[in-house]
């Protein structure tokens, strides 16, 4: 059976690391007197870079100097490694997904840094089950929801977008992952509040993505064998999800 490129964000979806980084963050910029909640991060920045989340509360609330606000990025990255190494847990349901998912090709891709992407992949007893190279927005300087990232990982490890799965949890990646032409499951953690894009397929919890990979696998494997006399043709996974 064809076995499409799994494309794992992290933050949110491998690792439960976004409270911890809201709590940082709200504390930082507030006392930058730029406003922000915890509640407010985990649904509308949730995923976005820190350097995006900082000039919208600034448009908003006005300039900080950017020497005060270096610092305070350096001293919540500082905290929030200590945090995640004493209170970073996996996401629930991710270690048995990816155990059910071992036969797949897969990569991490996140608009992190790639230590603090290793540094969480490690606490959590994640980092054994990727053995690809780990695919940072800083690394490949491109950021989601631009698609260049995940277009990155997928030329990198030999496959074309229409093979890929994306699994983020955050609308940038989403986005970003649609735009770069893959089949999307969005791990839609806050139904309430966030929409699922209509190309893309929501799941609510992680053990439901190995079931769905399985389907979607299987109907592109049935569409490859249909089309092998058609060479210039390359089935879409989603074209078995409507």
């Amino acid at each position: 059976m064809f076995l499409p490129l799994l494309l794992f964000d992290c933050d949110g979806t491998l690792v439960d690391s976004e409270p911890l980084l809201a709590e940082e963050m709200v504390t930082g910029l507030n006392a930058l007197g730029l406003p922000l909640t915890a509640a407010e991060y985990l649904v509308r920045f949730r995923g976005v870079r820190f350097r995006h989340i900082a000039r919208r509360l600034q448009e908003q609330y006005g300039a900080v100097p950017p020497s005060r606000l270096a610092r305070m990025e350096a001293a919540m990255r500082a905290n929030l490694a200590r945090r995640m190494t004493d209170e970073l847990r996996p996401i629930s349901g991710a270690i048995d997904a990816l155990e059910r998912l071992a036969a797949y090709p897969r990569a991490v891709v996140s608009n992190g840094t790639e230590q603090k992407i290793r540094a969480a992949l490690t606490t959590t007893g994640l980092s054994s089950r990727f053995d690809t190279p780990i695919f940072s927005g800083y690394t490949v300087n491109c950021w989601k929801p631009e698609p260049c990232l995940h277009l990155h990982a997928a030329r990198a490890l030999g496959f074309a977008p229409a093979n890929c799965i994306a699994i983020d949890d955050a609308l940038v990646g989403v986005e970003a992952a649609l735009a770069a032409g893959m089949t999307v499951i969005h791990l839609n953690r806050f139904p309430q509040a966030e929409t699922t894009p209509a190309n893309a397929i929501m799941i609510r919890y992680m053990n439901e993505l190995p079931g769905v990979v399985a389907g979607l696998a299987s109907g592109a494997s049935r569409a490859k064998s249909a089309h092998e006399s058609l060479p210039n043709q390359t089935p879409r996974l989603d074209a078995f999800t409507k």
